[in-house]
């Protein structure tokens, strides 16, 4: 009996519980985080544009959102999160690292977290964040075909009897981001 006692104890210290030993008693505290959604609403109070779209919803002037009753603001049925990067990567971490999430992909991840969460520019931090993951980078395979080989034209006997069109991506992005061009031949 001894033993077990130890092994539990041990355990309990492993998980940070505070404990206190008695004869026959062994009270027990565990602290628990604040959970996600708890984060969130604690940090919509802070957040200026949210505050903004609050106010504009309590005047009745904004009916695509909602405050639910414990002061939550919500898309929809979307939670809406405040522009906090730290909060922003631990849901996208949630959703990506989680052992049932299984690395999924951009388009992936950004299905399976639109039906719960909003915020701008969703799509291109979920993005941004899987091409940011090692493990992604070297595991998943590219799923569009090599380019093929150039073959040339027949030289047209008319004009504008063919035109033919291509496209040269995976260049450097510009200032204005763009990193493709689109060449068209008469």
């Amino acid at each position: 009996m001894i033993c077990y006692k130890v092994e539990y104890l041990t355990a309990l210290r492993a998980m940070n519980v505070n404990f206190r030993l008695g004869d026959e008693v062994i009270l027990a505290t565990i602290q628990v985080k604040p959970s996600l959604k708890d984060k969130v609403k604690d940090a919509q109070t802070k957040d200026p544009y949210l505050q903004k779209m609050k106010i504009k919803v309590q005047e009745g002037k904004n009916n695509q959102f909602v405050i639910l009753e414990d002061g939550t603001l919500v898309n929809g049925k979307r939670v809406c999160v405040p522009n906090v990067e730290e909060l922003k990567t631990e849901i996208m971490h949630e959703a990506h690292y989680a052992p049932y999430a299984m690395h999924p992909g951009s388009t992936k991840m950004y299905r399976d977290l639109k039906p719960y969460y909003w915020w701008s520019k969703m799509k291109k931090d979920v993005a941004e964040f899987v091409a940011r993951c090692l493990t992604c980078q070297q595991v998943k395979a590219e799923h569009q075909a090599p380019a093929g080989k150039l073959q040339p034209l027949t030289i047209p006997e008319w004009k504008w009897e063919r035109i033919t069109m291509d496209f040269v991506i995976g260049l450097p992005r510009t200032f204005r981001k763009h990193d493709a061009i689109w060449g068209s031949i008469n």
